[in-house]
């Protein structure tokens, strides 16, 4: 096997010139292959409060130029153990949803025909659906650690049935989930009806509120997780908004009492060894974001799951 093609060596070329690449990583066209792609959906058609994170693809990767090539907090340099590379982004009709679904579903199975994991980086949380139903292709029904300040289990708005509201409702119903290790983590703030907790329920879904972190501690939630999770296959979507406003002001629907980044990347790490095949990273909407904050913050959620994917390559 070649060595990996790694980042742009920042004492040679300064982090601030060049391409903006993710982490400064190769194009996919200028490697053999990848063992990850990281890849860029930008489309919120699907959102029901504040548009933009049909620019969050940009920002995060304009953010995560300062990233490094080792990874302390999971002893692993995930670039030199595995082939990384920016895939660029699936350019979809931002005016058909059902055309946007089904141009991401069949441009994710084509990243993946040779084995290439996805960590992609939205837009808004309704490519979860088609994205889950390319993993699923793959490995059948799929673990899911959804990390969100709502439940996304929603039935339909104004009567449409794909929105980022409702892609784990569409994902039970299709079967491709695995609906004995379904959790939401971080959920928080008031919701429609009591109800909504009910129909989540039966849908198989788990609940570790953002109180509960805050109560019980990253290493004993990540630890509940991981013995939910077991050896399945595992899917992981982070809506940014898991994160308290102070963390990530720059998303569409935000809410106050959340994770902080801290806490939301300890637990990533606290699921080392799990059996990860894909990951996204959503909501980033860098028109309401101070400073870079949020994509920042996105930027290195994103680095810590490519760095698990690179320890369950090693494993």
């Amino acid at each position: 096997m070649n060595e990996p093609r790694g980042p742009v060596d920042s004492s040679r070329i300064p982090r601030f010139a060049g391409p903006a690449t993710f982490a400064r990583l190769p194009r996919l066209d200028e490697v053999a292959r990848a063992d990850v792609a990281v890849v860029g959906v930008p489309f919120d058609a699907g959102v029901s409060y504040r548009p933009g994170a049909r620019f969050g693809p940009t920002a995060v990767r304009e953010a995560s130029r300062l990233l490094r090539p080792y990874n302390p907090g999971l002893d692993v340099s995930p670039f030199a153990t595995q082939q990384v590379a920016d895939a660029g982004d699936i350019a979809v009709n931002p005016f058909n949803i059902d055309e946007a679904i089904e141009t991401i579903e069949d441009a994710a199975s084509s990243l993946q025909a040779d084995g290439t994991r996805l960590v992609t980086i939205g837009g808004d949380h309704t490519i979860a659906l088609p994205l889950l139903r390319s993993v699923a292709k793959k490995h059948g029904p799929v673990a899911v650690l959804h990390f969100d300040a709502h439940l996304d289990t929603w039935d339909t708005y104004f009567g449409a049935e794909y929105t980022h509201g409702t892609p784990f409702r569409r994902a039970v119903e299709e079967g491709i989930l695995d609906t004995e290790a379904l959790s939401h983590v971080g959920t928080r703030g008031p919701l429609y009806g009591k109800q909504d907790l009910t129909d989540d329920e039966k849908l198989g879904f788990g609940i570790v509120t953002s109180a509960d972190v805050y109560r019980r501690g990253a290493d004993e939630v990540a630890d509940q997780l991981r013995q939910r999770i077991g050896d399945r296959p595992l899917y992981i979507s982070i809506d940014i908004d898991c994160l308290d406003p102070a963390h990530a002001p720059g998303t569409g629907t935000p809410e106050a009492g959340g994770l902080t980044s801290r806490e939301l990347l300890e637990i990533l790490r606290g699921l080392a060894g799990s059996r990860l095949v894909g990951a996204d990273v959503v909501e980033v909407a860098p028109a309401y974001d101070h400073a870079e904050i949020t994509s920042v913050a996105a930027s290195h959620v994103a680095y810590d799951l490519i760095s698990l994917l690179a320890l369950k390559e090693d494993s």
